[in-house]
């Protein structure tokens, strides 16, 4: 099996790894998850976590030719815009995209006719579409749960899970965001598991539970298997179901999920300048927490 080279980047602000998945032979390369910087008291965005990235691609000579999302993140905005203005590349996710758009077009109140009239992603992948990082073969997986776009990357002996799974130590994405589901997420898991068991995971975030140390953000399918303290081999659908939706109602909104979202649903794509020149954020007043109470 083919075996790619991986580098990880970490933001410590948002518990983030984005990855550099690296062809040997040709250095051509896709970024998997990439962060924008982004100050919440002051709405100001700056770029040092993508320039290492840029640094990196730079510095070894590769070539960009993919800009992969695993899913539309609420704990940070992705990068994907400005990589693409410096490095080329295509920016590319789920074709699932269409469900998170409109539900949270809605919330927005953003015009779903112009979204779906001007597709801010380069490309999105059907479930279980093949494509190719230099001579890498890769396909998407789809894993919904956490969202409902969310897609897996397997690349050679590689999987990049987004937040489908965290390490083993810590569990399982929450499912309580529109369009989430428990049930479905169990279901994806089975389809990670399905892999050889030596394929090597590559989270998306580390959130450093008190057992350890130090970040991890490489696992594998065996471990996972075996150790994943919601889902591993034995956890029946019915009992991870109850456990994720009695966990998930314990838990408050992601700092970064208002702005993050309308940014991240249109690929990095900032909303446009107004009649002043300045570009503006939208937040929903009270909506979720009328949600929530409902």
């Amino acid at each position: 099996m083919q075996q790619a080279q991986v580098e990880a980047f970490f933001d410590d602000n948002t518990n983030t790894f984005s990855y550099l998945v690296i062809d040997p032979e040709t250095l051509a390369c896709a970024i998997i998850d990439s962060v924008l910087d982004y100050d919440a008291a002051s709405a100001t965005t700056s770029t040092q976590h993508a320039d290492q990235i840029i640094g990196y691609v730079q510095k070894h000579q590769l070539t960009v030719h993919w800009i992969l999302e695993t899913h539309v993140h609420a704990d940070h905005l992705t990068a994907a815009q400005y990589l693409k203005s410096r490095l080329g590349g295509k920016i590319a996710m789920s074709d699932q995209i269409s469900q998170v758009q409109r539900t949270f077009s809605k919330i927005y109140n953003l015009d779903i006719k112009g979204i779906n009239a001007d597709q801010h992603f380069d490309y999105l992948f059907s479930a279980g579409e093949h494509f190719k990082i230099g001579q890498l073969e890769a396909y998407g997986l789809a894993t919904p749960g956490h969202t409902p776009a969310c897609l897996s990357y397997v690349v050679g002996d590689a999987v990049f899970v987004g937040d489908t799974l965290f390490m083993h130590d810590y569990g399982t994405a929450r499912c309580d965001f529109p369009g989430g589901s428990a049930e479905q997420l169990y279901d994806s898991v089975q389809k990670l598991y399905a892999l050889a068991e030596t394929t090597r995971v590559f989270l998306c975030h580390d959130y450093l539970p008190a057992s350890r140390q130090h970040y991890v953000f490489q696992s594998s399918i065996a471990t996972q298997k075996n150790c994943n303290i919601h889902i591993h081999t034995g956890v029946s659908k019915n009992k991870f179901i109850q456990m994720r939706e009695q966990r998930d109602a314990t838990l408050s909104m992601p700092k970064l999920i208002l702005p993050a979202i309308q940014i991240n649903m249109l690929a990095g794509t900032f909303p446009k300048p107004e009649a002043n020149g300045e570009r503006y954020l939208k937040l929903p007043l009270n909506y979720f927490s009328s949600v929530s109470s409902d």
